[in-house]
């Protein structure tokens, strides 16, 4: 059985599905999840502390996501940056299309439906000072993990590591243009990053 914080967490989320996060109740959040509102204050100490905690959840979730397109890509076709580069597009569209906490901690643009904290203007820090207090990444942050993880997976001896940085950075930055104004479809977005990605690694 998941523990009280993900069941809070989780009807956090529900919650914010149905109406804009002023209008999301503790007291609510506490009896969906089915615990006292008390274990829900415990938890996470104010309703500031919810929202941190559900957008960093949501932030942490995405980057798990990142990781694990990158890692399959690599493994269907290990000689293909582009290909890394075109899954991890694919992944971030999708999320940030169905999920508005996701697609507020890459842009920054929360809608008055979210949580300000959705967008916090400081990364996390590097030790939390409690339990739901540390804030999600900023949108730079993001940029920066997402960046680190495509490079991780795309370098080689092959490739100059400060060529694959900038070409993975490119990546990324074009894939995030498609996230504020949307326009092909994701798997044509994909290959166009795939394109851009190829022509900067060619010899």
């Amino acid at each position: 059985m998941p523990a009280a914080r993900d069941l809070l967490l989780d009807a956090a989320f529900t919650a914010l599905g149905t109406r804009p996060w002023s209008g999301v109740r503790m007291v609510d959040v506490a009896a969906a999840a089915g615990v006292s509102r008390q274990t829900l204050y415990n938890e996470f100490g104010s309703k500031d502390g919810l929202a941190r905690a559900l957008v960093r959840r949501e932030a942490e979730t995405f980057l798990a996501g990142v990781d694990r397109s990158l890692a399959e890509a690599a493994d269907r076709r290990p000689d293909d940056p582009g290909a890394c580069l075109a899954a991890l597009a694919e992944w971030t569209l999708r999320s940030a299309r169905t999920n508005a906490l996701v697609r507020a901690a890459l842009t920054g643009c929360r809608g008055e439906r979210l949580p300000a904290q959705a967008a916090p203007a400081v990364p996390a820090p590097r030790a939390a000072p409690g339990p739901g207090t540390r804030a999600a990444p900023s949108p730079g942050a993001m940029l920066e993990r997402v960046c680190a993880s495509a490079t991780a997976v795309v370098g080689g001896a092959e490739h100059d590591a400060q060529r694959v940085r900038e070409a993975c950075e490119a990546a990324v930055r074009m894939t995030l243009s498609y996230v504020v104004a949307p326009g092909p479809s994701d798997a044509e977005a994909g290959e166009r990053v795939a394109g851009v990605v190829r022509e900067l690694l060619a010899v």
